[in-house]
């Protein structure tokens, strides 16, 4: 046997040893090799690799150093480089075995080789973040922003610096020197927009939404449009981010600039949405708002009547909520339904081009599915929803899924766009769940459902998030229902839409596209509230305490003129009174809004009290108990709140329309048993806020009796309503099963 083909077995069998994890078989080879082959340098890289593995790190950098110690300084740069190719070699071997904490220590090393290595640093990061050991001064991070500091600028691989961005972005974009990485990439993402776009562009999406943390999304587009101006697709989205931080000004010049950057009719009605956005939510702007509105209408029905069918994704998408604000301004709902019903018309039939597989394999795979099933069975419920955690949606629907028959039914989660951190209500949620699932993707998410067997998917958001209905309308599940989150959404794969006998009337049959399923009493009930202690007290508000307070706390897009007017003829009406007016909004234009209406109707601007929002929803309702009267909102009343007040057992007045948005109000005071303060003209608001302003008595006989229905009335029994829910759900069952 040559000395050649000796060498060769005994390295193998080496190799062997060192995979099996037998490091000190495999040294011992190495050690009688480097007793016969002292000038193969390659046997002193993998022993000082085995003596590191073995926590010997001492003796492994002593072993490296021996092989290159009489070395010329271009042989010693050529001993370098081979030992890092070994160290790296084995790094990424651990990596794709997912060893991460032993990648993490031979990338040390080669740290201590290459301290420059971008990509190598990147790894570190991305192993750290793995390990959950990635700090805020996590060194490589502050390595690789001196690096890319350095004049002139290093050569980078720009793929894998995208890469190690994401995964920060990802795992800590609240750190400043996250931040600060983005600020120095901007020098070498010149060349490189399109994938710099893309990784900050779905991070900022996420932080904004998922994180709920806009101001930190809108640095980013910041530093974004710093390289590339006028980019639409991040001009769109920064809108949005400064409207939900409250740099609402920003909010709508930002918005302008985009319609007047775009072109593209769908692109247009994107743009006049957020502008729309932005005032609205600002509160205030009301004439602006308004003709943005009207605006908003004579471009859908111009898209409805081009019908076209070659948008992309993101243009549908854009569509589910481009009519989202219509019903704050008008209560027109026979108008309102039409387009809404056709412009989703639009939207489904687009997505049944560009996503033609998978809905011809769902509308296939449920048919053959339908010759199997039966009328009787344990039925998987699916919920769908960006709002099961802490939000409206959240705690109206925790006690459905609380008091849900798991005997006769099984409760699956598809949570889209949830907060990754921690979110007490959230984890809930994921505990009453048979089974969860978690994504952003609408494709994985909608594939979720469909390989689940969903029966029956419910949709809690509506077109409150354009993900969730294009999950809908590529129809997933037999029989799709939408409930609670909004309005119905009029896409033609939802098949029901849960309402009761008051919050649509008879006539709504006519312009919905979904089958109201009406259930018997009402479509919402609460066991109740928690209620925490107040934070505010009339002496701190300079409110004498003979004094009768008026209350409305809504966002600023519910602040209609209309019945802003009609709240300051009540107060105007009952001496000693003062309006509390509460609610996400800019507050400089809010309260220009009211003052301005103040001195057109003679009202004292004295009389108001403007107050800021509270972090914690227990203190927010234990806030209310300082009213002696709520006046609701009109055409757009409240919902969570009406219950809350409700609750808290607070005399409210409340002004009927015709739309879902304009009976809320009128469907939770009827199923809690009261009637006094529903009013069905202006005149009747207006009636029902004095008489309950002068009428002491009354107010506290409609208090006594909304404690008293806390053990009565069907607002108030959850569990009642959950099975009056799952009744709907066997009905709807059987007659599917039925029309075989």
């Amino acid at each position: 046997m040559s000395s050649l083909t000796a060498s060769l077995e005994w390295q193998h069998l080496a190799a062997r040893y060192f995979i099996q994890g037998s490091y000190t078989q495999a040294a011992n080879l190495y050690e009688q090799a480097i007793a016969v082959e002292d000038d193969v340098k390659s046997h002193y890289w993998h022993l000082g690799l085995i003596l590191l593995l073995q926590g010997q790190e001492v003796e492994a950098q002593t072993t490296w150093f021996m092989a290159m110690v009489d070395g010329e300084p271009e042989q010693v740069e050529l001993y370098n480089r081979e030992l890092v190719q070994v160290l790296q070699t084995e790094a990424e071997r651990r990596e794709e075995v997912e060893e991460y904490t032993i990648a993490c220590k031979i990338r040390q090393q080669i740290k201590d080789f290459l301290p420059t290595d971008i990509k190598n640093l990147v790894s570190l990061i991305k192993l750290a973040i793995k390990l959950e050991t990635y700090t805020e001064d996590d060194s490589s991070i502050l390595e690789i922003i001196e690096i890319l500091q350095l004049e002139p600028q290093v050569e980078v691989d720009f793929e894998m610096l995208m890469e190690g961005l994401q995964s920060i972005l990802e795992y800590a974009p609240f750190y400043p020197s996250s931040i600060e990485l983005v600020e120095k990439i901007l020098p070498y993402a010149k060349n490189n927009l399109h994938k710099f776009l893309y990784v900050l562009l779905l991070a900022s999406v996420d932080i904004a939404h998922s994180r709920r943390q806009p101001a930190i999304a809108a640095k980013l587009g910041e530093l974004y449009l710093s390289l590339d101006p006028n980019n639409t697709e991040v001009l769109g989205h920064l809108a949005s981010f400064y409207q939900n931080c409250g740099e609402y000004d920003k909010g709508v010049k930002t918005a302008k600039l985009f319609y007047s950057l775009v072109e593209e009719l769908p692109d247009k009605i994107y743009a006049n949405r957020q502008v729309i956005r932005g005032l609205s939510t600002a509160g205030g702007y009301w004439q602006e708002s308004y003709s943005a509105s009207l605006f908003q209408e004579t471009l859908l029905l111009s898209l409805i009547e081009a019908n076209p069918t070659n948008l992309t994704q993101a243009r549908t998408l854009r569509l589910f909520n481009s009519n989202f604000f219509a019903s704050y301004f008008d209560d027109k709902p026979r108008e309102f339904r039409h387009i809404q019903n056709h412009l989703m018309q639009v939207s489904q039939a687009n997505i049944k081009i560009y996503a033609k597989t998978q809905v011809e394999q769902y509308s296939q795979g449920i048919l053959e599915r339908k010759k199997l099933a039966v009328p009787t069975k344990k039925l998987k419920i699916g919920y769908l929803s960006h709002c099961l955690r802490t939000h409206s949606v959240g705690w109206l629907s925790r006690w459905v899924f609380q008091h849900h028959d798991r005997d006769k039914f099984q409760i699956n989660a598809y949570f889209v766009n949830t907060n990754p951190s921690f979110d007490a209500l959230h984890e809930w949620f994921i505990g009453q769940c048979d089974k969860t699932y978690k994504s952003n993707n609408i494709f994985d998410t909608a594939e979720q459902i469909y390989q689940d067997e969903v029966d029956i998917l419910i949709d809690l958001d509506s077109i409150t998030l354009d993900t969730t209905c294009e999950i809908m309308a590529r129809k997933p599940a037999p029989i799709q229902v939408t409930w609670l989150g909004w309005d119905a959404s009029g896409i033609p794969s939802v098949d029901y839409f849960i309402a009761d006998p008051y919050v649509l009337p008879e006539s709504a049959e006519e312009y919905y596209s979904e089958k109201i399923w009406r259930l018997p009493q009402t479509y919402i009930a609460v066991d109740g509230f928690e209620v925490s202690v107040p934070s505010i007290r009339r002496d701190q508000l300079d409110i004498p305490s003979d004094a009768v307070i008026y209350f409305s706390g809504q966002r600023g897009f519910k602040r209609h003129p209309d019945i802003a007017r009609l709240q300051l003829k009540i107060i105007k009406e009952v001496p000693n009174s003062y309006f509390l007016i509460k609610g996400t909004a800019d507050e400089a234009s809010i309260k220009n809004f009211f003052d301005q209406l103040a001195d057109e109707e003679g009202v004292d601007r004295d009389r108001f009290r403007f107050l800021p929002d509270v972090h914690s929803e227990a203190v927010h309702r234990a806030n209310l108990g300082i009213a002696d009267v709520v006046l609701d909102t009109y055409p757009y009343n409240g919902a969570t709140t009406t219950l809350e007040t409700l609750w808290m057992c607070i005399p409210l007045v409340t002004r009927v329309g015709e739309q879902f948005a304009a009976r809320n109000s009128y469907t939770m005071m009827t199923n809690a048993g009261i009637t006094e303060g529903i009013a069905w003209t202006d005149e009747e608001y207006i009636e029902w806020g004095v008489r309950l302003g002068k009428d002491a008595a009354l107010r506290q006989q409609i208090s006594w009796r909304m404690r008293q229905s806390r053990q009565t009335a069907p607002l108030w029994n959850a569990k009642q309503f959950t099975r009056e829910m799952e009744k709907a759900y066997e009905q709807m069952w059987a007659k599917y099963v039925e029309t075989k």
